[in-house]
């Protein structure tokens, strides 16, 4: 039986009273534009070769990194290091190919699920004065998942590309199974519902993402 995005806000209003889950209200009202930045999470060899539908999430990262540039958006890339499978300087921890930073571009080094753990990513956004963050990458129930709640939890506005994140299926103990599709769709649910004060969140695809 399909699972419907109203299934999703009770489970997490249920387990996670920090953030009620809600149906958006936030139309009354128009705030002045956000400015944005796009955040590209762990878009690594390593990383995006093993995700569910790694081609089409690494054509949709592509997409909206090229629209942000086209609108003058700043571009930041994170790369996660760790003495497994992503060793600082590895091939597996390199960029993908498809990706190469721009000159101006800021790349931010972590070794944690969030990116703004122990890395300078919060002030580097306040210096360009972002208060909106457009949210890609890998992978989607752990680097993802950690950094938005952490973006939202200092006040930042967060869109999370839909079609631009993927991860890997998990086996649990027990038997138990959660697909990597599973984990997109439920966390694409939770930033649809979820209700933080003063801060605004929407999930859109590649192409449908404005800046």
């Amino acid at each position: 039986m399909a699972l419907s995005p109203r299934f999703f806000s009770l489970l997490f209003a249920a387990t996670c009273p920090v953030f009620a889950i809600a149906q958006d209200s936030r139309s009354a009202g128009q705030a002045a534009p956000a400015k944005s930045a796009l955040l590209v999470v762990d878009a690594q060899v390593g990383v995006v070769s093993g995700i569910w539908e790694s081609k089409r999430v690494v054509a949709n990262i592509e997409t909206i990194v090229s629209r942000a540039r086209a609108a003058g958006v700043p571009v930041i890339w994170v790369q996660h290091a760790d003495d497994d499978e992503l060793k600082y300087g590895s091939e597996s921890w390199k960029l993908a190919p498809n990706f190469v930073p721009a000159a101006a571009e800021v790349v931010i080094h972590k070794k944690y699920n969030s990116s703004f753990a122990n890395t300078d990513l919060d002030q580097r956004l306040k210096a360009l004065g972002v208060s909106r963050i457009v949210l890609a990458g890998a992978s989607t129930n752990w680097c993802i998942r950690a950094t938005a709640y952490a973006a939202v939890e200092r006040g930042y506005d967060l869109a999370l590309v839909s079609d631009a994140h993927s991860t890997e299926s998990m086996k649990l103990p027990g038997g138990v199974s959660v697909a990597a599709e599973a984990s997109v769709a439920e966390l694409n649910a939770v930033f649809e519902w979820i209700s933080v004060p003063n801060v605004r969140t929407e999930v859109k695809k590649a192409v449908d993402t404005a800046f």
